[in-house]
Order: structure tokens, then C-alpha cells, then sequence
């Protein structure tokens, strides 16, 4: 969500002009996150957040899209994009997709209470549940052989004890078979900037631009690497146990997921710790940015790693 596409008043008014969201009032750019380009708007009938898609093309959008629809349908809180005159929730600006979203209310949380913990399992489970009627389909394009590119890629800037962490982890998860566990759609990137909560309560999913089909256990772990981590970047043992209890509470976990926690988990650590050295060290420009610390999911992977 860093801002890589500039545009000003009389574009915006432009791009606007495709939609019945009223007419703009003020609008300025989003700094927080990595991938696509974000303003806040506002405009005589709302506040509404303006997404402009830096790598997705025309064609795999809808995906994305026709999803945060599915989910505000189903009651799971995110926000509902806007269809254009002709009915779509794409449109093109400066040459590129970009759509209207709702602005939801609330904020992301940096320290999330154990009831938080709680309250974000129990609708991750409640948005897979929901994802499995959901007939749209886009494999995961963060699994294990993207790994295995993306470290060949950024192998030379690493440093040899780097090296061998990256390459002992993608020979540990080669070996696990992730074919029979439980699949839907999954979010694959729900940190706490990506949810909005109102206190205790959860007021929306957002940024839904990773999600795709896969197994549900490493959308699970993904999360609580992130909600039930502690500064000293071990899982915090009374928030994991709320957090699984209240996940389970929806959708219990299979014998298969519950074999293969420990090995999900370190995937989830896996995939951030290489994104994060690929932006470290291979930065892409941008007029605000935001490159987060691979040296956070390096410690994760390696206290999993640790954990028999």
C-alpha cells in the first residue's frame, strides 16, 4: 500500500466521474504496507479508499475483487468494492486497474489484547468457512516453489547463516504433504494492519489482494505468528490457546491439520521472512514506503524451529 502511482485533483475527478460515489471533496496517499498503490478519498457522498493495482493486470483482478463481495455478502466484514456505471469494479486509471472500496471504520491494532486474538480466529474460521462455496479459484502464488525462487534470487545479498536457515527450511517443507489438508479461500496475509477492530470488536477484513485457494491451517498460522507474537517474538501462550480455541469453536481442526501445526507455522514465518528480504534488498521505488523487518520472521522461523 505504498503510493507508487502519483495522480492529482482533476484525474481523481476524472476516475470519479465513472462512478455515482458523489463528487470529490479531498483525498491523500496511504504510506502503510508494500504492494499497491492507496489514497483515502473523500467525496460528497463518503469516505472511500482508492486501491491502484501496481502488478495484478485486468484479468486476475475480478478474482480479488468478486471475493471482499462474497465475504460482505456473507456477513464477514470487509469491505464491498464499488461497480463503476457499467456495473464493474474495475476501472482504468493512469493505465492501470484501479477500484473504489468502501472505507471501513476503525483501526488496525500493534499490540492486539488476547480478546482480540479471539475475536480475529473465530472470523478467520467463520471467512473459510464461508470461502468454501466460493467458486472462484486462484492457486497460491507464495507457496513452496516460490520460496525456492525468490531465495535463488536474493541469495547472493544474504549472508551465509541466512543461506543455511532459507535452505534447511525449504528442505524440511518439500517433505510435508499440505495435498489432503483442508482447502478454501484464505487471506495469506492477515496481519494487524489488515483488520480494523472498534475496541473489541472487528469492523473489517482488508486487503484481500493475496488471497487465494490453499490450505486453511497455513492461513491460521499466518495469523497467529502475527496476533499472538510477543516482543520477544515467541507466540504468547495464552493468546495462541484463546485463539485456536476460538477458531475451533467454528471450525475444528482435522487430525491431518493438527499433525501439521508446527510445520505450518514455520511456513508462514518461510514466506515473510523472504518477502521481506527481497524488499530489504531488492527495493521497488516509490513516492512513500514502507519495507518492513525480515529480521522479525527470521527469529519466528527460527524459535519454530526450536519447538519439538
Amino acid at each position: 500500500m505504498s503510493v507508487y502511482t502519483l495522480i492529482n485533483h482533476s484525474e481523481l475527478e476524472a476516475f470519479l466521474a465513472e462512478y455515482q460515489q458523489g463528487d470529490l471533496v479531498s483525498f491523500e496517499g496511504i504510506s502503510a504496507g508494500i504492494e499497491n498503490t492507496n489514497y483515502f478519498v473523500d467525496t460528497s457522498a463518503g469516505r472511500f479508499v482508492l486501491t491502484i493495482f501496481e502488478h495484478h493486470s485486468f484479468e486476475e483482478l475480478p478474482y480479488f475483487l468478486n471475493i471482499m463481495a462474497f465475504m460482505a455478502d456473507h456477513k464477514i466484514p470487509t469491505a464491498h468494492p464499488k461497480p463503476n456505471h457499467k456495473g464493474a469494479y474495475l476501472t482504468e486509471l493512469k493505465g492501470k486497474p484501479a477500484a473504489l472500496v468502501e472505507r471501513l471504520v476503525g483501526s488496525g491494532v500493534e499490540n492486539p489484547t488476547q480478546k482480540q486474538c479471539e475475536v480475529m480466529s473465530e472470523h478467520l474460521a467463520k471467512f473459510h468457512v464461508a470461502g468454501q462455496t466460493f467458486n472462484g479459484f486462484r492457486p497460491n502464488d507464495r507457496d513452496l516453489s516460490w520460496a525456492q525462487a525468490t531465495y535463488e534470487v536474493i541469495r547472493s545479498h544474504l549472508p551465509t547463516d541466512e543461506q543455511f536457515l532459507i535452505e534447511s527450511e525449504i528442505s524440511f517443507q518439500s517433505q510435508v504433504d499440505w495435498s489432503d489438508l483442508p482447502k478454501s479461500v484464505i487471506h495469506a496475509d492477515l496481519f494487524c494492519d489488515n483488520a480494523l477492530f472498534n475496541g473489541d470488536e472487528l469492523s473489517g477484513i482488508i486487503d484481500l489482494y493475496y488471497a487465494c485457494n490453499g490450505a486453511m491451517l497455513y492461513d491460521l498460522a499466518v495469523m497467529v505468528n502475527e496476533w499472538c507474537r510477543m516482543p520477544d517474538l515467541t507466540l504468547c501462550p495464552q493468546k495462541l490457546q484463546a485463539a485456536m480455541v476460538a477458531y475451533q469453536a467454528v471450525r475444528p481442526l482435522t487430525l491431518d491439520e493438527e499433525a501439521a501445526w508446527q510445520a505450518a507455522l514455520r511456513m508462514g514465518a518461510l514466506r515473510f521472512f523472504l518477502s521481506r528480504l527481497k524488499d530489504k534488498h531488492l527495493p521497488r521505488e516509490g513516492e512513500l514506503t514502507q519495507i518492513k523487518d525480515p529480521n522479525v520472521f527470521k527469529t519466528v522461523l527460527i524459535n519454530h524451529r526450536a519447538t519439538v
